[in-house]
């Protein structure tokens, strides 16, 4: 009977291990076994100690959570927002828009974009952003300027003023891209109209520039023709007229059409040809 008390504490170590045991084996069947994929990172919530670890982000690989913690996983490639809307222009014509926007989440600052948005970052951040980008900017300006001649230039604006907010948050902007502007069939009609008689316009000012051009140079060619004429004019002396005369009746002398031909004249005259054939 006195052994029995000593012999209780000879087991109590081995006890003691089993029952270490059981509670890391119950911990270790409770806990939560994830993997990250390519193209995900994760961001992890302790409520019993650091709450949510903002600045340690898990990437790919196989992970072991204890069950009170929580990881929540992030999809960091592109994704693609395809909005749809309706706005007022400057002179308050109502405009159809559809745009289109690629975004991701920055890498390593998934928790602090988890902690003011969450995972549905998209429709709480990215969408109203998109939306609010859109109106501000289109409403400045007129619809044929929409229709037409700036439109890569309110692409332009739209997508710095939404790069800029989303920066702010942690969302990276790829691209913005406007899809689609429909104007009211009226409106669509006339600016159409108004941009044929424009080009209409500037095709008649072309052909009369290129007949101002013709007019010019015809006056140019003249002229220099009539200044060609007064300098020969002026150079043609009695003498040479006389020398060029002689020449001319050499030149018939030895013709062999020529039958007669008379050298001399009258006073200061040319050699006269009396006869030929």
């Amino acid at each position: 009977m006195e052994n029995r008390p000593f012999q209780g504490r000879k087991f109590l170590p081995t006890l003691v291990f089993v029952f270490i045991g059981i509670i890391l084996l119950i911990i270790l069947s409770s806990s939560t076994f994830l993997t990250i994929d390519a193209g995900e990172r994760g961001v992890i919530f302790r409520p019993f100690s650091t709450g949510l670890d903002k600045e340690n982000i898990y990437t790919p690989g196989f992970h072991i959570v204890a069950p009170w913690n929580t990881m929540f996983v992030y999809n960091v490639q592109e994704n693609q927002l395809e909005e749809t809307m309706e706005i007022l222009s400057s002179n308050g014509l109502n405009i159809k828009v559809d745009v289109t926007v690629r975004v991701n989440p920055v890498y390593d600052k998934i928790g602090y974009l988890h902690e003011t948005f969450g995972k549905d970052y998209v429709n709480t951040l990215v969408r109203p952003e998109v939306r609010s980008a859109v109106r501000q900017v289109l409403g400045r300006f007129q619809p044929e300027e929409l229709y037409s001649s700036r439109r890569e230039e309110v692409q332009s604006m739209i997508h710095k003023d939404i790069e800029a907010n989303l920066g702010k948050n942690f969302v990276e902007l790829k691209a913005t891209l406007i899809r689609d502007i429909s104007l009211p069939d009226k409106v669509k009609n006339a600016i159409e109209e108004k941009i044929e008689a424009e080009q209409l316009a500037l095709k008649y000012v072309y052909i009369l520039q290129q007949e101002r051009k013709e007019a010019e140079r015809k006056i140019i060619e003249a002229n220099a023709k009539s200044e060609s004429n007064k300098i020969l004019n002026a150079s043609l002396t009695d003498k040479i007229l006389k020398d060029k005369g002689i020449e001319a009746t050499l030149q018939l002398a030895n013709s062999a059409n020529t039958k007669v031909i008379v050298v001399g004249g009258n006073g200061d005259g040319l050699p006269l040809i009396l006869g030929g054939n």
